[in-house]
């Protein structure tokens, strides 16, 4: 009977609590006296990142990602597995038409000022200072020809010569100067060539409206390749180069539905502004995660420079489930389940009946997408998660994901050996097995569709403190 009382004698020996509330300095060890000899000012701080606009923070925890219950495609994803996820920023809602447009004429506007600048380069010193030669490319930050240069400058300046001078400082756009859009208003010729080559040439005209081409306009950026940094690849063989055009396809409203008249959709869904807060479509994964690094760059120039902040990027599939669940394990729904009303309301925007896809009065009646915001969020506070529109997530498709992942944090990586991206939460067009938060379908990459939009995420670093957006869950 006296070793019974063993663990317990144990126990209050060397405390019970699961965190040390113990202090570096003065606590001693058989060798000494432990000093605090190394002392920097970062001691201890907490790190409280700023929650971005329109995201909210869910938590790190742990859940069973996969199908509760019956897989009907029988794909195996019916697999479940206990994973845990770190914590992240997400958005509430989906990138709505108004944000992405934000984004196609930053790149517009990006691509104009370039053209305009290397016209004005490619005339040397005959452009009209009062016409095009406003556009030239700011150079210096000094203003004025006979002022002496910084260091740095003059460093810019000789490394500059005999390379490509795209990625060079020397050439930053000026965006100081306004584009003239007016043809009455070009200030010279040689900005009337630049401009017009821009929109579509009269053969390509519809109804002779003059329309911008904007298959020109191009988004360019850099990204690190980290699968490639598991073989031990150089730098220069991880860092990639993307070119993408960011124009959505309109055309989708039309040539996924052959027998439907969606033309009115083709025509206003994207650039009407009674449309601003719907979910965008017609994206790829590629053009998402282009507007994810836009996002990135955009917020690093709000930011001061020595602030640190993680990338936007699209959600992994398991942090895009865990988020979906808000809270609620074994759930079918983001609102729980298994039911798809709350007294005579849908809880989301899908198809409820075959051929009917008006739902009740209250709720809006939409045969298409709805506004954001349309319908109650899950206990993380994040909208739409199931039905509008389906959401790209980053990871590439594969039937065994669940089975060869790790329960970390699990990711197949980007790989672009497999084109195929995860695609989650079921859409307007969709019966109510794909909105369960454990339903899974997939798009090629390079794929646009009608029902398919995209939210991104921002990593938290661990360690930090953020109030959690868990409601009571």
């Amino acid at each position: 009977m006296r070793n019974l009382f063993i663990p317990l004698i144990i126990l209050v020996a060397f405390g019970y609590s699961c965190k040390n509330s113990g202090s570096r300095k003065g606590s001693a060890s058989k060798g000494g006296s432990i000093t605090p000899d190394i002392i920097t000012k970062t001691n201890n701080q907490k790190w409280i990142p700023k929650t971005p606009f329109g995201m909210v923070p869910v938590s790190k925890g742990s859940f069973q990602i996969g199908q509760s219950d019956q897989d009907f495609a029988s794909n195996g994803d019916a697999t479940l597995k206990t994973v845990t996820v770190s914590e992240f920023f997400m958005d509430e809602t989906e990138i709505t038409n108004a944000e992405y447009k934000e984004f196609v004429k930053y790149v517009r506007d990006s691509v104009i000022r370039s053209l305009l600048g290397e016209k004005v380069d490619l005339m040397g010193g005959k452009a009209s200072e009062d016409g095009i030669g406003q556009y030239a490319f700011k150079k210096f930050s000094n203003q004025g020809e006979d002022e002496e240069l910084s260091p740095y400058e003059e460093y810019l300046k000789v490394s500059s010569i005999d390379k490509n001078a795209d990625d060079i400082e020397l050439k930053r756009l000026n965006w100081s100067v306004p584009i003239i859009w007016k043809e009455s208003d070009y200030p010279d010729i040689d900005y009337a060539v630049v401009l017009e080559s821009l929109y579509y040439q009269p053969e390509e005209r519809y109804n002779d409206k003059k329309q911008l081409d904007y298959r020109k306009f191009i988004y360019q950026y850099k990204w690190l390749d980290r699968d490639a940094m598991k073989s031990g690849k150089d730098r220069a063989s991880i860092l990639k180069k993307e070119a993408v055009p960011v124009y959505p396809d309109t055309t989708a409203w039309v040539k996924d539905f052959s027998f439907a008249y969606n033309d009115p959709m083709h025509d206003e869904y994207f650039w009407h502004v009674a449309y601003n807060s719907y979910p965008v479509v017609g994206v790829t994964w590629e053009q998402a995660t282009a507007f994810c690094n836009y996002r990135t760059r955009r917020f690093s120039s709000s930011k001061k420079k020595d602030v640190r902040f993680s990338e936007f990027r699209l959600p992994t599939e398991a942090e895009w489930e865990f988020a979906a669940r808000g809270g609620l394990d074994n759930a079918p729904y983001p609102w729980g389940g298994p039911y798809l009303m709350e007294g005579n309301c849908f809880l989301a925007n899908f198809k409820p009946k075959r051929g009917d896809y008006i739902e009740d009065s209250k709720t809006g009646n939409y045969i298409y997408t709805a506004k954001i915001k349309s319908f109650k969020p899950n206990g993380y506070g994040l909208y739409d998660m199931a039905g509008n529109v389906s959401e790209w997530t980053q990871t590439p498709y594969y039937s065994s994901t669940y089975s060869v992942v790790p329960s970390s944090n699990p990711y197949v990586g980007r790989s672009g050996k497999n084109p195929m991206k995860v695609v989650r939460g079921g859409s307007w067009k969709d019966v109510s097995y794909q909105l369960m938060v454990s339903s899974r379908d997939y798009e090629h990459k390079d794929t646009a569709r009608s029902y398919i939009g995209f939210r991104c995420v921002q990593t938290i670093p661990e360690g930090s403190t953020v109030k959690s957006s868990k409601k009571g869950m």
